[in-house]
């Protein structure tokens, strides 16, 4: 392949799903080593649903944290553009010649090559062969507890979004554009956007959040997210995030905006009416 940078780079490797505390420290180990910082990891989402997994966040909002973490420079190809090379065909190519590889950090855990046949070993003979040294980076722990994409989507699942987030390194957050829904909640006295999840993409416990939600201009706002099905009023049988965001007024259709979500309050409900969700709203807020 043609080479992609002229620089000297350190690469951190990996999938990213979520950006957690241990894919901190590969992306940390890489801006520390006075290279050119670059990232390589998979356009697509399939890298993760091949496993039977859901995948944390979006492509895009993997993208944006890393770059919120410092380093710019990617190289994104999809997953079935790479599934079938092997590892040493991947070091050279890809590495060494694509991304001008000085320098490559990953993970423990990190597996490459067709049917993820080569581990850090292989890693570190073919660094050898094509001159780039290998830094693998330590597991790191909470509690006790290595923390893993896998230990987030449980707590996720769970509800427990505080310790997700502990995990993460920063809250858990939907980073979508606002898209049209039934525009009841401006009838009612509490307008609200909708954020849609994506297939494959796993969806935290249904529930109210407390949250916070910041605009592309840096404003934030406490905000309220109901996660679910849309349960007073259906909205085409999709998870949404519906988030009311207290003292704002605008319009933020099609617009990107960031909510995060900071506390479980209660699970999902159904009320017998539209009152009763109202009067439960403002509890809500108040908790």
């Amino acid at each position: 392949m043609n080479q992609l940078f002229h620089a000297p780079t350190a690469v951190a490797l990996g999938l990213f799903d979520g950006v957690h505390l241990g894919h901190r420290a590969v992306l940390d180990a890489v801006m520390h080593l006075e290279k050119l910082p670059c990232v390589f990891t998979f356009r697509t989402e399939d890298a993760v649903s091949k496993k039977g997994a859901q995948y944390l966040y979006p492509f895009e909002t993997r993208c944006e944290i890393i770059r919120q973490c410092g380093i710019a420079q990617f190289y994104c190809p999809s997953f079935a553009e790479m599934r079938n090379m092997d590892g040493r065909t991947f070091a050279k190519e890809i590495l060494h010649h694509g991304m001008n590889a000085v320098d490559v950090c990953c993970g423990k855990n990190f597996r490459f090559g067709e049917h993820a046949s080569c581990d850090v070993h292989d890693l570190e003979q073919f660094g050898k062969e094509f001159g780039f040294k290998v830094y693998v980076i330590d597991d790191v722990l909470k509690d006790g507890i290595k923390i893993s994409s896998t230990e987030i989507r449980k707590l996720l699942l769970a509800g427990e979004i505080e310790k997700a987030n502990q995990f993460l390194g920063q809250p858990y957050q939907i980073w979508q554009k606002v898209t049209h829904g039934a525009q009841l909640g401006r009838t009612i006295g509490f307008p609200t956007i909708n954020q849609g999840f994506r297939e494959n993409q796993l969806v935290p416990k249904f529930g109210v959040y407390a949250s916070e939600t910041e605009l592309l201009d840096g404003r934030k706002y406490k905000s309220l997210t109901n996660i679910g099905m849309k349960p007073t009023v259906n909205y085409q049988g999709l998870p949404l995030a519906e988030t009311y965001i207290k003292d704002f007024s605008g319009d933020l259709y099609e617009k990107q905006v960031s909510v995060r979500l900071l506390r479980f309050i209660r699970p999902e409900m159904k009320f017998d009416s539209v009152q009763a969700l109202t009067e439960q709203m403002t509890k809500d807020l108040q908790s």
